[in-house]
């Protein structure tokens, strides 16, 4: 069982940078992945970030490689997500998901069916 609370969305200037924080209770996280997903208003939820936990390593969805970076603090079972040069397409509710994955195949790390567990979700929202 794992629980998770997503915290730090809210609003963001063009260009601005915002990191969300993805708190994880579980006995042991060690055989998960943990992954950002979002949702836009009207469209389907998409993958943005993952990282597996025993190994530190860490993939991204397309339209956000190069701005977001994932990482992870073990002292505190948190994930991050922090996210540079922000977009009006960004704009969405952001989740964090957990899922026990034991293939490296990105593709099924890039899959919803993937996750057993999921936060409530954060808004971020891009200002111009």
């Amino acid at each position: 069982q794992v629980q998770l609370v997503e915290s730090g969305g809210g609003l963001v200037q063009a260009g601005g940078s915002l990191r969300l924080s993805c708190s994880a209770s579980a006995r042991t996280l060690w055989t998960y992945v943990i992954a950002w997903f979002r949702q836009a208003p009207g469209k389907e939820r998409e993958f943005v970030a993952g990282i597996r936990w025993s190994a530190d390593s860490t993939y991204y969805g397309d339209s956000v490689k190069g701005r977001f970076t994932i990482s992870r603090d073990n002292t505190k079972n948190t994930v991050y997500l922090l996210m540079n040069s922000l977009k009006p397409e960004d704009t969405a509710v952001y989740y964090c998901a957990a899922g026990r994955i034991y293939t490296d195949d990105p593709e099924t790390g890039r899959r919803e069916s993937s996750y057993d567990y999921w936060g409530q979700g954060t808004q971020v929202t891009y200002s111009s």
